[in-house]
Parts: C-alpha cells; structure tokens; sequence
C-alpha cells in the first residue's frame, strides 16, 4: 500500500512542478499593424508611392511609343528582306500600337489626380484620410482601365517576338576537331 501511496504522490508532485513551470495567463503585445481592415496614413503613403511610380512607367512607354514601335518595325522589316515569316510579330506589333495609342487619353486622364493629389501634400504625406483613400481607390481604378484598354497586347508582341527568335536561332556551328 506504502508504493502506491509513494508513487502517486510522486505523480502529483510531477504534475504539480510541470504545471508550476507553465505560465496561466498570456500576454500579447500591441504590434504596430493596425486592426483588419483598417487603413493607416503610412499604408496610403506606400499604396500612392507605388501608384505614382507605376504612372511613371507608364509615362515613359507612353512618351516613346513612336520610337519604340519604330526599333521594332526595323526589326521586322530587316527579317523580312532576309526572307524570314514575320506576320505574327507584325500583327503583334500592329495590335500594340494600336492598343498604345487608343489607350493614351486614358493615361492622360490620370494625370489631373496626379497634379491634384487630394489627401497627399506634395511630398506624398497624408492630409486628409477620406481624402487620400478616395484618391488611391480612383488612381487604381482609372488606371485598370488603361491596363485593360491595352488587351494584353504587350505581352503578346513579347512573345511573338521570343516566338519568331526561337524559330530563326542561327544554325550551331560543327565543333571542330581536336
């Protein structure tokens, strides 16, 4: 009787040191992220930041259509005197600009929430939170709009293009003999 008496005193002495070494209560700390769903100043600033930045880009393809389409006519127009199949690189290209330029006035259009940047001052900060968050909602939308005017013409001419090289590679040369 003595061993069963020591051995579950053990077992509770056990029990007891184990949940003595566990905390009971817990804490948690505050982090920085706000609650779901909320927006702060620093995430518009990042999500006007990056919209700005994609306009940019969009700025430049936008500005040097005329060059940019004409290196790739030269491109063509040289493959086609040497005798190469280039109509689906020209069509390509034909559905590229004509996408750039139909697309044009819808860029232009982002350009007066741009110059007004309501809810930002001019070095991106936050104002006036409605404000802001109206801005970056109008930004992305106006700017979905171009993308979709474009029809994914880009990324077709980028593969008609990678398409026509992989389908003209240079012979490979015999190696030589040692």
């Amino acid at each position: 009787m003595k061993s069963i008496f020591k051995k579950t005193v053990l077992t509770a002495l056990a029990v007891a040191l184990v949940l003595a070494a566990l905390p009971l209560t817990s804490v948690f700390a505050q982090g920085p992220n706000p609650p779901q769903g909320e927006v702060t100043n620093e995430k518009l600033e990042e999500i006007w930041s990056h919209q700005l930045e994609r306009y940019e880009r969009f700025g430049k393809a936008f500005d040097d259509v005329d060059a940019h389409v004409a290196k790739i006519q030269g491109f063509i127009d040289k493959a086609k005197a040497e005798g190469k199949d280039v109509t689906a690189v020209q069509a390509a290209l034909d559905a590229y600009a004509a996408a750039l330029k139909s697309a044009k006035p819808k860029y232009e259009g982002l350009n007066g929430i741009v110059n007004s940047h309501q809810g930002f001052d001019a070095n991106g900060k936050v104002t006036d939170l409605e404000k802001a968050k109206s801005t970056v909602k109008e930004f992305a939308e106006q700017m979905k709009e171009v993308r979709d005017s474009m029809g994914g013409t880009f990324k077709a001419l980028k593969e008609a293009l990678k398409a026509f090289r992989e389908a003209n590679k240079p012979a490979a040369a015999p190696e030589r003999g040692t």
